[in-house]
């Protein structure tokens, strides 16, 4: 047999495999096709992407390292049952069907007890984030996509090395791709303070990290155990406004206390076992809850190691459960059809439904395909703002003035199927009129959408971005 039978052969049996592995394991008919299609017009080098960049073995390992979970110390928390929800929300019974759909989709049980702060910009997340590391006594977990060594960054980076000297465990995560937004590496300034810091996901050398995507885009500091942070911020000199930064930025985040920190910190520490093989399970990371407030609240953690998408299943979820308003705020607009057509539907149920967008994308061609999906969603009776700057980075669902969404989820495919995220569910009117107040605030200062007229050339740019947003 020749040479160019062989490779005929061989070519054979890789689109074959290809072909079998990808009807498999793959249950989306577009990304199947895909790949199948690639495989057999281009077989050799089709097959060869496939095993790079189409094979999820993040889920393989991701199913492990919940298994070892429940070998890791959690102490007890009592589930709070639908009907506890119904009746501390008696005016919103829908309230406690959503309960249940979040709890049959989250393994994670819905918790009482917690209290939420809402903090508005690094103006005032990061002073708050540096009191609670100034305080520490015993850990101190933080996990963050980017985190610059300037400004605020550095600052706490100096926080972090006084806690280690005072004899606090201090572990850092930062993602291999989001170290990159700020030179010299924060990891290594902290390893050189004596601070434990690791990159999820090394992308270098090539053959450690095949991803493209699959950043862990988190945003998590638990301190001792019984105050945590998450949602949308980053460690950056943008964030504070009052510094009047070159590319201003703003976002929200939030200081949470009472039962929830301890799911935050369980979050870290599958992130941590999956990059280490570490297990963190002592009583330093794991104290007794304690309660501190009346807010019912759970985490709700997604990504690629996941067997289905949780954030937007809740989403889902709660889009269908709300009776009266529904607000959203998000960088990127890039959802798929089923969260299109949710909020559509709701709107014409007679629900006042706001969406909340930036004037202007950080991201060109991502703001390009934002534009070709506002001018082709059909979104009918969805009032849309253009919110002015400086740039929004939030992320936020708030429903009926009693129920928030608050974390690193975007409404595009990247948070809601290739990365790593972390959202929290929160039961509290109280936070959910804050956050409708503020959003009432930016859209006094925002413009109503309205379907432009635009010139073929800028059409056609819209409509070619809009072919990538399921990577965007």
């Amino acid at each position: 047999m020749d040479w160019a039978s062989i490779t005929a052969l061989a070519a054979l049996l890789m689109a074959l495999s290809v072909s079998v592995h990808v009807l498999w394991t793959r249950d989306e008919p577009r990304s199947a096709f895909g790949w199948i299609g690639l495989a057999w017009l281009a077989p050799l080098i089709g097959a060869g992407l496939y095993v790079v960049f189409g094979i999820n073995r993040i889920r393989r390992r991701g199913r492990a390292i919940r298994e070892a979970r429940k070998q890791m110390r959690e102490p007890g928390t009592q589930a709070v049952p639908p009907d506890v929800v119904a009746s501390r929300f008696p005016e919103r019974p829908a309230l406690a069907t959503l309960a249940r759909a979040i709890g049959s989709i989250d393994e994670r049980p819905l918790v009482d007890g917690n209290a939420a702060y809402l903090l508005q910009n690094g103006d005032e997340a990061y002073p708050a984030m540096l009191s609670a590391i100034a305080e520490a006594e015993r850990s101190v977990l933080l996990e963050s996509y980017i985190f610059e060594l300037e400004g605020p960054g550095l600052t706490i980076v100096e926080a972090l090395a006084a806690a280690v000297k005072r004899g606090v465990e201090v572990k850092v995560l930062v993602d291999a791709a989001g170290v990159r937004y700020g030179f010299p590496p924060v990891d290594r300034a902290l390893r050189r303070r004596g601070v434990r810091a690791e990159r999820f996901l090394p992308a270098f050398p090539p053959w450690r990290m095949p991803y493209l995507n699959l950043r862990n885009h988190r945003k998590i500091l638990v301190v001792d155990g019984v105050i945590g942070f998450a949602g949308g911020l980053n460690i950056r000199p943008d964030h504070v406004l009052a510094d009047e930064p070159d590319h201003p930025t703003r976002d929200t985040h939030f200081r949470l206390t009472g039962p929830v920190v301890t799911q935050l910190a369980q979050v870290f520490a599958e992130d941590w076992i999956f990059v280490t093989g570490e297990t963190l399970d002592s009583e330093i990371h794991f104290p007794a809850p304690q309660p501190t407030g009346g807010a019912l609240a759970r985490v709700v953690a997604d990504g690629p190691d996941e067997d289905f998408d949780k954030a937007r299943w809740s989403m889902l979820s709660a889009l269908a459960s709300a009776t009266e308003r529904i607000m959203v705020t998000t960088p990127y607009f890039l959802p798929d059809e089923p969260l299109l057509a949710a909020l559509a539907v709701a709107a014409k149920r007679g629900l006042e439904v706001d969406l909340v967008v930036p004037a202007e994308s950080n991201l060109r061609i991502v703001g390009w395909a934002m534009e070709h999906v506002l001018d082709n969603a059909h979104l009918d009776g969805v009032r849309i703002w253009r919110s002015a700057p400086p740039f929004d980075h939030s992320k936020l669902l708030v429903i009926d003035g009693s129920w928030s969404f608050i974390g690193s989820v975007n409404w595009d495919a990247r948070s809601l199927r290739l990365n790593f995220e972390m959202n929290v569910e929160i039961y509290d009117s109280a936070l959910a009129e804050a956050l409708e107040a503020m959003i009432d605030e930016q859209i006094a200062n925002a413009k109503p959408w309205q379907r432009p007229d635009r010139a073929p050339p800028e059409r056609l740019r819209n409509a070619l971005a809009g072919l990538f947003r399921l990577y965007l």
